[in-house]
């Protein structure tokens, strides 16, 4: 299941059904899982290690050094999960020391042409990256976020689960779960009502997160008064409990 064209080192770790396209490039220490696809001109390197049954099209970039001038050739990684599909020209860099050593991203994710994902991020499961989009070094992205075309997010920025982005979106600040948020720089614009329809959210769980929205975003209130608001209201409905986390560990701020 190897073209004859592409270049795979003698020490990359192949599992069974894999598939390397033509002039592909596999490096020394890459370790594909099982029913992986990897498309023509695509180059694989450093430290990777790539999970089952993802579909990774023509002349993505895996597993490259870091842009990042301190890096000095640490064996630092990059780990993929199962069932990705990786679109043309996507760019995903390896990690760095002045972090935890390695680029993540999950399983299940939508990941379109053209996206970038710097060193030490971490990327949750059922994410979409809609083209273009592009994440800077040590960016968090949680479950079933969706960034739209073009968002760009600031390094150390967290993207709460289950939110989206509008086209365009500039993000310098944490976004919080369940938030739709658009603009150059990124505000609120209510909650990702739709997004939890189709995830199985109850009718009362979205009522409660929506008032939750207003409690942070609309009520008046300091953040510290909104953090307090909010405790109060998770007794009520478990699901806020994403929300409460994130405020926790936030330290950018959040977009207001």
């Amino acid at each position: 299941m190897i073209h004859p064209t592409a270049l795979v080192h003698a020490g990359a770790r192949l599992a069974e059904g894999v598939e390397i396209g033509p002039y592909a490039v596999i490096g020394e220490h890459v370790e594909i899982g099982a029913g992986t696809s990897v498309g023509s001109h695509a180059v694989i390197t450093g430290h990777t290690r790539i999970g089952s049954d993802n579909r990774i099209f023509q002349f993505v970039s895996l597993g490259e050094v870091p842009q990042d001038k301190k890096y000095a050739g640490e064996p630092t990684r990059l780990e993929i999960g199962d069932r990705n599909v990786i679109r043309e020209f996507c760019t995903f860099n390896c990690g760095t020391v002045q972090d935890v050593g390695v680029t993540r991203i999950g399983s299940d994710n939508w990941i379109m042409a053209y996206c970038h994902i710097a060193h030490d991020c971490q990327i949750g499961d059922h994410t979409i990256f809609a083209n273009n989009a592009s994440v800077a070094g040590h960016v968090h992205v949680g479950d079933y976020a969706i960034l739209g075309g073009f968002t760009l997010v600031h390094q150390f920025c967290l993207i709460g689960a289950h939110t989206i982005t509008g086209l365009g979106t500039a993000v310098y600040k944490d976004i919080p779960p369940y938030v739709t948020a658009a603009g150059n720089p990124a505000k609120p614009h209510g909650i990702n009502s739709e997004g939890l329809k189709r995830r199985g959210f109850s009718s009362d769980a979205i009522t409660r997160i929506k008032r939750a929205y207003k409690t942070l975003w609309k009520s008046g209130h300091t953040l510290e008064e909104a953090k307090q608001a909010l405790s109060a209201q998770l007794a009520e409905c478990p699901e806020l409990g994403l929300l409460t986390d994130f405020l926790a560990v936030s330290t950018r701020g959040i977009i207001r």
